[in-house]
């Protein structure tokens, strides 16, 4: 096996379905990656997760360098062990929480500084240390360290930003340590600015990295936006190496991202909707608090195989959620990214058969029908 082995299976148009082979197993694509920040999906047992049809996690960087620390981690046996998950991991490098922790954290050109949010410990994140923290770790997939920019800042500042991220990147590539089964993804910057994300492209493609990922997007600019800079950018990328879409999204965020030939992604969505009393059905978000569901004794979703709708009421879930009961975010939470996973193996189906837009049609049509959705959130789960 070579650093990692990604084969395309089929097309229709520009998605695709693919395999993804790491040292902790293969990851069929498009994929959808449910985000353990420190070392745990929330509310959710790794078998759990795995029963859901999840085959790889994500983890991340910042939070576990500042607990439990990288150092016990890799003595203890590596992530894996550590939290019993025995499939592949990715590892956000903590870029993330340069945007999402901007007040406490001092930025420049060799890294970044952060004011510890649990005790107030200063602790420097350059390149070198982001991949020094996930070598330590065990990840399958690395990612380079970035800085994510807000969406209200001007465009010079955006391009000062991503170059300043493109440089943190060449330093990366430098200082990872290439090994069998594992691999480096870029992250292309640029904000909504096409010029600048093909400028980021360029330059990531250039370093001949293992994968590359979109990053910036899913911060306010709306879907329509966001599909615009894919559009533009995706063509960019090597056809033959894995895309990562970071921190997206909503389901017709993930279908119209795979259209446009995304292999995979992560969001907190599906598990915080799980702990904030909301489920995912076909068509449609129910509120679980609400008051019609008290007396249902009808599954979350006929069409759902999980285990919360092959055992639970829609009564009884709405009894746990009001009485504060752990159970009612664990069993919702299990459905939600039960709910994901299906719909990336119908995405993967409806592309082996060539028959992408019949879906994404009936899908529309479907959430048309319903007239629901949700407002994504992102953020560290």
């Amino acid at each position: 096996m070579s650093v990692l082995d990604f084969e395309i299976l089929n097309s229709d148009g520009r998605a695709r379905t693919g395999s993804l082979l790491t040292a902790h197993g293969a990851i069929d694509t498009p994929a959808f990656m449910p985000v353990g920040t420190a070392a745990t999906v929330k509310a959710m047992t790794p078998d759990a997760v795995a029963e859901t049809g999840a085959q790889c996690i994500l983890a991340n960087t910042y939070h576990l360098m500042l607990r439990p620390g990288p150092e016990r981690i890799a003595r203890l046996g590596g992530l894996h062990k550590f939290m019993n998950w025995p499939g592949p991991i990715l590892t956000d490098s903590g870029g993330f929480q340069v945007w999402s922790l901007a007040e406490l954290r001092e930025m420049d050109e060799d890294g970044v500084e952060f004011k510890s949010h649990l005790d107030g410990t200063l602790h420097r994140l350059s390149p070198e240390r982001a991949m020094e923290i996930q070598r330590l770790l065990g990840a399958d997939i690395t990612m380079v360290l970035d800085e994510c920019t807000p969406l209200d800042v001007g465009k010079d500042e955006v391009a000062k930003s991503m170059r300043l991220s493109m440089r943190w990147a060449e330093r990366c590539k430098a200082a990872y340590e290439e090994r069998l089964g594992h691999g480096l993804f870029g992250i292309v910057q640029g904000g909504v600015y096409g010029d600048l994300r093909a400028e980021s492209a360029e330059t990531l493609v250039g370093l001949g990295l293992d994968g590359y990922a979109l990053g910036g997007l899913s911060v306010g600019e709306g879907q329509e936006e966001m599909f615009r800079v894919l559009d533009a950018t995706v063509p960019l990328l090597p056809t033959a190496l894995p895309r990562y879409l970071m921190g997206v999204g909503k389901p017709a965020d993930l279908l119209g991202a795979v259209k446009r030939g995304i292999d995979m992604f992560d969001c907190v969505l599906p598990t915080r909707s799980g702990r904030t009393d909301q489920a995912f059905v076909r068509g449609s978000t129910l509120n679980m608090r609400n008051a019609r569901h008290k007396d249902d004794p009808g599954p979350l979703d006929e069409a759902c195989d999980c285990p919360t709708c092959g055992s639970y009421s829609r009564a009884y879930l709405h009894h746990l959620v009001m009485a504060k009961e752990i159970l009612g975010a664990m069993l919702l939470s299990w459905h939600n990214l039960h709910y994901y996973q299906d719909l990336m193996a119908d995405l993967r189906r409806a592309v082996n058969e060539s028959a992408l837009a019949a879906f994404e049609a009936a899908f529309h049509a479907e959430q048309q029908e319903a007239g629901s959705g949700v407002t994504d959130r992102l953020g560290t789960d």
